[in-house]
């Protein structure tokens, strides 16, 4: 333990630095910083020095710092300054915007609200006065966090996949005719459906303060994994030489709605919760029904990844009706909203649907088609069942969340 003796002979030793003859533009200001680190509030640094003028160098430095700074002359011709550190909040950065807090432990922890002025800051920095507001519109913790977000962004890091690589694309064999055709109107569909699964997010991702960096990393990886599915999907759709098939206006229509959800919570429940989530069952369906390995490969891997971004969106949403549950309500309205707004439209075109009978039936002959049939019909009740069963999750009544699940899209997404 420090007595009173030994205390006294600290404070009457401050800590000395020599710059020599380096000015403080040629380096020397550095060690000055450096130094003034080791210093308490309101303690003081002597610095001794032989460069010319660095005593006005230091006095200016010290006045846009706080720090109060006295020059002694020495018989030598040496000069001593005597750097009395202030307090942070009495110089350049007083008032600082705090983006977190000044224990390391705790700097990561997240605000309700992310200050404009933060703009793209690090988590936990001090920002300086006079930093320019960034007009980020979601900057509010309960309109995107997820709970789960950090969790959800270090997994799909790890189970990112190399198109060329992970899929068997080599002396892949046609199937028969009737089922290739239903492959190739397949993938054109699923190709315009994952353009909308890309950008839905990426159009919210500028709109997000960088202090909840977690979600902004889970959805740019979201983005990376529906690219390289419109990749796969278009490859597969080329491989055996065939043009991309139909596209509907009732499909177009039903992905419209998406980009025109009111906030970014409204377009992750209808995207992820339940248009990706339905997506999950397709694309299960189409691997354990593809007629060849390249098929059955892509339908694996792209599940694989709508899994996660179906658990992003259930993350975020039982977030935002935790502390918002009123906001339930607004999310019932917008599927009853987009249901109203379809009604006129054929849904999912028959072109998709005799494409998915096909592949489940295994060709085009009666019986094949009526196996397929079945099958495709037993695929959409399984639908109706997740999205029935995310709901209640979510905390929707048994009866409304039956209700909501059968007006979901009949495009699926």
């Amino acid at each position: 333990m420090m007595n009173s003796s030994t205390a006294m002979m600290v404070e009457s030793c401050p800590l000395t630095i020599d710059i020599e003859g380096l000015g403080l533009d040629q380096g020397a200001l550095l060690l000055v910083r450096r130094a003034l680190e080791q210093v308490p509030e309101g303690g003081v640094l002597q610095v001794r020095g032989r460069s010319p003028e660095w005593d006005l160098h230091l006095r200016a430095w010290c006045r846009q710092q706080g720090h109060g700074c006295q020059v002694h002359a020495q018989t030598d011709g040496e000069l001593r300054a005597t750097v009395t550190r202030h307090h942070m909040a009495l110089g350049r950065w007083r008032d600082a915007w705090a983006t977190g807090t000044v224990d390391a432990r705790q700097a990561q922890a997240l605000a309700e609200h992310a200050d404009p002025h933060w703009g793209l800051a690090a988590r936990g920095a001090s920002v300086e006065r006079g930093a320019p507001a960034f007009a980020f519109s979601l900057q509010d913790k309960h309109e995107l966090w997820a709970a789960t977000a950090g969790d959800l962004y270090a997994q799909a890091a790890a189970a990112q996949w190399d198109p060329a690589t992970a899929i068997d694309w080599a002396g892949a064999a046609a199937p028969a005719p009737a089922l290739e055709a239903a492959v190739v109107q397949l993938m054109t569909y699923l190709i315009e459906n994952e353009n909308a699964a890309l950008l839905v997010p990426a159009r919210h991702l500028g709109q997000m303060h960088p202090h909840f960096r977690e979600v902004l990393q889970v959805l740019a990886l979201q983005c990376a994994d529906e690219a390289r599915h419109i990749e796969v999907f278009t490859r597969r759709l080329a491989l055996h030489g065939h043009a991309p098939g139909l596209s509907t206006a009732g499909g177009q229509a039903s992905l419209k709605t998406l980009f025109e959800a009111p906030d970014f919570s409204t377009a992750t429940f209808l995207l992820s919760v339940l248009g990706e989530g339905t997506f999950v069952t397709l694309l299960n369906f189409l691997h354990e029904h593809a007629p060849d390995p390249v098929t059955r490969q892509i339908a694996r891997l792209a599940a694989r990844d709508e899994a996660r971004h179906v658990a992003f969106g259930m993350a975020h949403l039982e977030y935002r009706l935790s502390v918002e549950p009123a906001y339930q309500s607004r999310l019932a309205m917008a599927v009853e909203q987009r249901f109203d707004e379809l009604a006129a439209t054929a849904g999912l075109n028959e072109e998709v649907f005799d494409a998915l009978v096909i592949l489940a039936g295994g060709g085009v002959d009666v019986a094949a088609v009526k196996q397929g049939h079945e099958r495709v019909q037993a695929m959409k009740q399984d639908m109706a069942n997740g999205r029935k069963a995310r709901l209640l999750r979510l905390g929707f009544e048994r009866s409304q969340a039956q209700r909501l699940a059968d007006l979901h899209t009949r495009n699926f997404m």
